[in-house]
């Protein structure tokens, strides 16, 4: 199995999965970890949404980010 490393945290669902498309878009694998919650106010206060990606992706991950940030 390979390792995962979290590349990004967000507050809200639908964020975190535009940047896994993107990612996904540019081959990058990612999955999205603490999307669902019974208490999805707590997610918004404490950034419980992970976004990870193999370890070996996690730099270009990282920049791809950071590229997207600044675009917007």
């Amino acid at each position: 199995m390979k390792q995962l490393k979290t590349v990004a945290k967000f507050s809200d669902p639908m964020r975190a999965s535009i940047a896994k498309g993107m990612l996904e878009s540019n081959g990058i694998e990612a999955e999205v970890f603490g999307e669902v919650s019974s208490y999805p106010s707590i997610n918004a206060a404490e950034q419980n949404i992970k976004l990870k990606v193999n370890e070996a992706d996690y730099e270009s991950a990282l920049s791809l980010l950071a590229a997207s940030d600044k675009a917007q």
